[in-house]
């Protein structure tokens, strides 16, 4: 798994969870790592929800001993615990940890008199395959196949 470990501390802030998919699509380039993007924005958007924004964090991307990925995101909040609820069909907010719940191995949360972290395991991001175009110039106008 190239690109870990990765620490980073910021103040939790919208524009930043796009900056850290962008850093992470390119820390990881050449792999699949959607649902470790996925699972950063998701935490860090729930700090910035329930704790606040510029509230500082520590995002921490670690490989574990089993060989998967540990996404943890620490705030200086220990009483404010996220929530496993349910969106309504209406609810424009409110999935971000039944996301993570679907797509983690597993999540929890750390907590010690002075923060807490928001924590998920992940299977580490896999290499993306090679796409080819296919039948440049005829009637197929550039589709793209898989190459094997």
């Amino acid at each position: 798994m190239n690109g870990l470990p990765l620490t980073l501390e910021f103040l939790a802030v919208p524009e930043a969870v796009p900056e850290l998919r962008r850093m992470l699509r390119a820390r990881f380039a050449g792999e699949d790592a959607g649902d470790l993007l996925l699972c950063v924005s998701e935490l860090l958007t729930n700090v910035i929800t329930h704790v606040g924004e510029r509230t500082p964090v520590t995002l921490r991307v670690t490989a574990t001993h089993s060989g998967r990925v540990r996404v943890a995101v620490s705030d200086p909040a220990p009483a404010v615990w996220p929530i496993l609820r349910e969106a309504g069909p209406e609810g424009t907010s409110g999935r971000g940890l039944l996301l993570i719940d679907a797509v983690a191995l597993r999540w929890g949360v750390e907590q010690s008199p002075y923060r807490k972290t928001v924590w998920c395991e992940l299977r580490p991001p896999t290499p993306r395959r090679a796409v080819r175009p296919v039948g440049v110039g005829s009637a197929g106008g550039g589709a793209q196949v898989e190459a094997s």
